[in-house]
């Protein structure tokens, strides 16, 4: 389970040339801000590394890592996530969350049914994608992360209200199905 007080900045792409270098992709706002929050940890939190970027790629950065000196180190850590600690992560306004805060809140309906949980936060250009998982909800559901589809976030509450576009939900959790149309 990963640790709340460290939050994915970021991950490893592979190597970058044959001198030790990675490719880093940021998962920042502000992507360059990946190197500046001091040693980022592995999930587990077994290894920390010092980053130092080097140079905009594409999809990234290239940067050094702490006790990685070749290319066949670089290419071990592939895939590897990046942590920063939560206490080196800026502030936000109100309406703004760290996507690892979202995750396991309850998903309720306006009507405060609950409908499951925040599995995972997508986002493929396009805007944030909820992923609810819960009961009569097959392989889950991915809801807009907009005002109008979640209009109220309460993490001290430990939940979300969901507002979907209709139609969306089945029967079970109030929406409409083709046999209402019959």
């Amino acid at each position: 389970m990963p640790n709340p007080d460290h939050v994915c900045v970021g991950a490893i792409a592979g190597s970058f040339g044959v001198r030790g270098e990675v490719r880093l992709k940021s998962f920042c706002s502000e992507p360059a801000d990946i190197g500046s929050y001091g040693k980022l940890s592995t999930e587990d939190g077994s290894t920390f590394y010092d980053i130092k970027l080097t140079r905009p790629v594409k999809s990234g950065y290239a940067a050094k890592l702490t006790g990685v000196a070749t290319k066949e180190d670089a290419d071990a850590l592939r895939g590897t996530r990046l942590y920063a600690p939560r206490s080196a992560l800026p502030k936000l306004p109100d309406d703004e969350f760290y996507h690892a805060d979202l995750i396991g809140l309850a998903a309720m309906d306006t009507g405060g049914v609950k409908i499951g949980n925040v599995a995972a936060v997508h986002n493929h250009g396009a805007g944030d994608l909820l992923e609810i998982r819960g009961t009569g909800l097959g392989s889950g559901l991915l809801i807009p992360f907009t005002q109008t589809a979640v209009p109220t976030v309460d993490l001290s509450a430990g939940r979300l209200i969901l507002d979907p576009p209709e139609g969306l939900l089945d029967d079970e959790h109030g929406g409409t199905s083709a046999s209402d149309d019959a």
